[in-house]
């Protein structure tokens, strides 16, 4: 069996990620809302997903996972690294003395523990003592009786985090309040939606996209166009260089790199280096999703046999977010960037089948099991073997984060 999985972000005050809240289903029969929590999560921990490693899925970062009534009273969070994962009780359990004592054993034996969707109510009180992190949904909370609150927990030294926290606005708000974690989309929204330019010095990164968007390419002219920035040349043979990349041979030369790296992988080298230097002062997790959904999608194309020249999918996925990153609609950027115009359409929400591939990639972040389901039908391919792409992507995300940070020092 696969695991189906999807993860989304917590970060730090900094926006660094601190760890993904991970949401599993066990196969495509558990894709509906109708499953017991209690099933799903008891197969998650004594099937698939061990095979494949909570580790893999965060790249080494925390990992919360949803326990209900019946995992925590029989402890089978026990089977899990304590290490590695926080345990997130679900607002939904019934409060009595045999889970408060199952709790306490979970601490005692090394365990982090979340309190999910707090609302303040005194009926959690028993649970305080053993709780590490008190998550708070900030559509529902009111921001004098959070900082009540905190004043009374100090002595407990719980951590907060804020859920839902979908704008810059709402963050900074969240952050001046006191809370130490965020979960939500705040970091994939423009900040502001107004006219920017974008700054001369990316110019030739921009002329070098549009070069290689064309499928007449010219190496050439790829060539001469790095040629002429020293930053370029360098972040190309360090790239090509990097282990991961390259195993085998040393590259010495700019026209060596290229014609090693090939026509398509050429292209993707740009538009990588286009992500890493577009979106500069941006959090590393909005790279790190828009890597995760340019390999997902760009095997969707290939599973469905579509051209590779240029690398279209590869590409919908990698510039999805540009619009977080450049603070601009992303219509505005189509207007502006030399990509294909079957890219800029899907970017743009028109219908296509590589529309369909980014909502895929989208539906699998969110965990939206459902939407996969109609999804998987319409692109006549399997939730099975659409979770094995998205577990393949986060993979290649993570071994790629390395390179991209490179070329961006």
């Amino acid at each position: 069996m696969f695991a189906y999985v999807a993860r989304q972000v917590i970060t730090d005050v900094k926006q660094n990620v601190f760890a993904y809240e991970l949401l599993f289903r066990d196969s495509e029969n558990n894709c509906f809302p109708d499953i017991q929590p209690d099933e799903a999560t008891s197969k998650l921990l004594t099937g698939s997903h061990l095979t494949l490693g909570v580790e893999e899925i965060t790249g080494g970062k925390l990992a919360f996972i949803n326990f209900h009534q019946d995992t925590l009273l029989y402890r089978f969070p026990t089977s899990l690294d304590p290490s590695s994962v926080v345990i997130e009780i679900v607002e939904t359990v019934d409060i009595n003395p045999k889970l408060i004592e199952a709790c306490k054993h979970i601490r005692d034996l090394g365990y982090r523990i979340a309190l999910d969707d707090y609302d303040f109510n005194p009926k959690w009180d028993p649970f305080l003592p053993y709780v590490h992190y008190v998550k708070v949904d900030i559509s529902h909370a009111d921001p004098g009786l959070l900082l009540t609150k905190q004043q009374e927990f100090k002595d407990l030294r719980v951590k907060w985090l804020a859920e839902r926290v979908e704008t810059r606005e709402q963050y900074e708000q969240c952050a001046q309040l006191g809370y130490q974690y965020f979960q939500g989309y705040y970091f994939a929204r423009p900040e502001v939606i107004r006219q920017k330019s974008i700054p001369n010095a990316k110019l030739l990164l921009l002329e070098l996209m549009e070069a290689s968007s064309s499928t007449r390419f010219d190496f050439d002219r790829i060539n001469s166009i790095i040629e002429r920035d020293v930053a370029l040349s360098y972040m190309l043979l360090r790239f090509i260089n990097n282990p991961i990349i390259n195993k085998r041979n040393k590259i010495t030369s700019l026209r060596h790199a290229l014609t090693y790296m090939g026509e398509v992988e050429v292209k993707k080298f740009v538009a990588l280096l286009a992500l890493a230097n577009l979106g500069d002062n941006k959090p590393l997790e909005l790279a790190n999703m828009s890597l995760v959904r340019a390999k997902f999608c760009e095997l969707m194309a290939h599973a469905r046999k579509d051209s590779d020249n240029p690398p279209t999918g590869f590409l919908v996925g990698l510039f999805s977010l540009l619009d977080a990153m450049l603070d601009q609609t992303m219509q505005q950027l189509m207007d502006k960037l030399p990509l294909r115009e079957d890219v800029k359409q899907a970017l743009c929400g028109e219908e296509s089948d590589l529309r369909l591939y980014l909502n895929t990639a989208i539906a699998l972040e969110t965990g939206h099991w459902q939407r996969i389901s109609i999804l998987s039908q319409q692109l006549n391919i399997t939730e099975s073997l659409l979770h094995q792409f998205y577990i393949e992507a986060i993979k290649w995300g993570a071994s790629m984060s390395g390179s991209l940070k490179n070329t961006n020092a």
